[in-house]
C-alpha cells in the first residue's frame, strides 16, 4: 500500500471510529433517558404557570444591537495584543489599526444608518 493511501485509511478508521462512538452515546442516552415531570423541567416561579415563553421576551430591535456589541467586543480583543507590540512594528502597525478601525466605523454608520440605534 502506498504511504499516501496508509495516511487517507487512517483518517478513515479514526472517523469511522468517532462516529461508531458518537453513535453508541447517542443510543445509550436514549436508553436511558428518564423523562422528568413537567413542573420539574419548567424554570423557576414559585410553582406559578409561565405567561409567556422564555425565548419571547426579548424584542427583536436588541439582536442588532447585540451584534453591534459584540463587534466592538472583538475589536477590543485585536487591540490588546496590538498595543504591546505597535512600538517594535512601527508606523505599518498604526496604519493596519487605522485601516481596521475605518472598517469597523463604516459598520457603526451602517447600522445607523439601518436605524439600528433608533427605539420606537
Amino acid at each position: 500500500m502506498d504511504g499516501a493511501m496508509f495516511g487517507y485509511a487512517a483518517v478513515g478508521v479514526v472517523l469511522l471510529v468517532a462516529a461508531a462512538g458518537i453513535g453508541l452515546l447517542v443510543l445509550v442516552s436514549r436508553r436511558m433517558r428518564v423523562a422528568a415531570p413537567a413542573r420539574d423541567v419548567l424554570p423557576f416561579g414559585s410553582g406559578w404557570d409561565l405567561q409567556e415563553h422564555a425565548l419571547s421576551r426579548f424584542h427583536t430591535r436588541w439582536y442588532p444591537m447585540t451584534v453591534v456589541f459584540l463587534a466592538f467586543d472583538v475589536e477590543m480583543l485585536f487591540m490588546y495584543p496590538w498595543a504591546t507590540v505597535a512600538a517594535q512594528i512601527g508606523t505599518e502597525a498604526i496604519v493596519e489599526m487605522f485601516v481596521f478601525l475605518g472598517i469597523l466605523v463604516s459598520a457603526v454608520v451602517w447600522a445607523w444608518r439601518e436605524g439600528v440605534f433608533r427605539w420606537q
